[in-house]
């Protein structure tokens, strides 16, 4: 477990890159437009064997001292504009992430891996990669 070190004059803080993970995919979550995260087929196949990180799914972050970069691995909702929602997923999670923990975001990368479709007949989605 990697962690981000943040001095003062009375000690430190340490912030987990997992905490980056969860604010990161929290964030995101909350754009109109996103469907789901998406771990790709290695983060599918952990969940499917009870392995994967619910919360932080599709999410890669490294932290260095005082800055981090982000991989978001993302479907969008049938219709939208996807230039659009990445955008709006790049600025809500910067800004979340600087906000909570103080650490600079050089990059944050946006991978959309599918597009989910709703069923109107049943209400359900559909995920389509």
């Amino acid at each position: 477990m990697e962690n981000s070190r943040i001095e003062s004059s009375i000690g430190s803080v340490r912030i987990a890159d997992e905490v980056v993970e969860v604010i990161a995919g929290m964030a995101a979550s909350e754009v109109e437009g996103v469907a789901e995260m998406s771990g790709g087929f290695v983060g599918d196949l952990a969940n499917m064997l009870g392995r994967g990180k619910n919360v932080s799914k599709g999410i890669k972050v490294e932290v260095g001292e005082n800055e981090a970069t982000v991989d978001l691995f993302l479907a969008v909702d049938y219709g939208v504009s996807i230039p659009d929602v990445a955008q709006k997923v790049q600025e809500v999670v910067k800004e979340a992430i600087e906000g909570m923990t103080g650490l600079s975001v050089l990059e944050i990368n946006v991978h959309i891996q599918g597009i989910a479709f709703k069923n109107t007949a049943e209400g359900k989605e559909i995920k389509e990669n």
